[in-house]
């Protein structure tokens, strides 16, 4: 059936982006300088320095995995079509588990586009309760939603992985924040190694399988937790990307007519 635009709701999941957003620990800080401005040319031109990987963003799969599929070489659709918003509510360094998945309403159907809802989102901001304390998926999650055969995974958390199995913790280049390792191993009584053995096996596991995975969720998500929406997401056509920020937009129909 066609449906005026004039009839949906658009709904902004992306946190902003610009000069001085919220960065994960060591990344440039974004850069913008007027090449033109009204005073000088009449008219305003900028350019940008920019890490693609900060605010809401999307990675693509050379990312994580040498000889795969670099953004622009992702298919269109795989940013763009049916989505459950699930509530997960976590708290400091749990996991989504995949009994929290398969409980999750709307359930969560094959060829969904699954954006996971922790609330920590309300944390976004520069600091290290958001990107090293937070919630996240770890490789049981993972698995689950690859069985599952899910078309692309978001959340509203500093990674597709849980961050002591980033850099974050005693992983690739890391632990970029020593503290919160020896945080942890006071808290639980156990090393972060025990607990988060794999380095980023989320990224592997998704991006390897065609999964397309959205980091920093946030914006308007609560509006529409809890509901079947259409989910956009396009990334730039950036040739031999390895991911790029993206403009998260849920979109419903409130009469139910529309339908992909």
């Amino acid at each position: 059936m066609k449906v005026s635009t004039s009839d949906l709701q658009f709904f902004d999941l992306s946190h902003p982006w610009g000069h001085g957003v919220p960065l994960w620990p060591y990344f440039p800080d974004v850069k913008i300088e007027r090449f033109h401005y009204h005073a000088k040319s009449g008219v305003l031109s900028q350019q940008i320095t920019t890490f693609m990987h900060c605010t809401t963003h999307t990675d693509a799969p050379a990312h994580v995995i040498e000889g795969m599929p670099y953004i622009d070489q992702v298919p269109l659709e795989k940013f763009f079509g049916t989505a459950v918003v699930v509530s997960i509510p976590k708290g400091k360094w749990e996991k989504i588990t995949p009994e929290d998945l398969e409980r999750a309403q709307p359930r969560i159907e094959p060829g969904d586009i699954v954006i996971v809802n922790t609330g920590w989102h309300k944390y976004w901001g520069d600091n290290q309760q958001y990107f090293a304390y937070s919630p996240g998926l770890y490789r049981e999650a993972g698995e689950w939603l690859v069985a599952r055969g899910v078309k692309a995974v978001g959340v509203d958390n500093q990674a597709l992985d849980h961050p002591l199995a980033t850099a974050i913790g005693p992983h690739g280049s890391g632990p970029l924040l020593p503290h919160v390792c020896k945080e942890f191993e006071r808290e639980t009584g156990k090393k972060v190694e025990e607990v988060f053995a794999e380095w980023e096996p989320n990224h592997r596991l998704l991006l390897g399988n065609g999964i397309v995975g959205f980091e920093n969720v946030g914006g308007d998500i609560d509006a529409v937790t809890g509901k079947r929406v259409t989910i956009a997401a396009f990334p730039w056509r950036w040739m031999q990307g390895d991911g790029c920020i993206v403009r998260m937009v849920a979109i419903v129909d409130p009469t139910g007519q529309y339908r992909l």
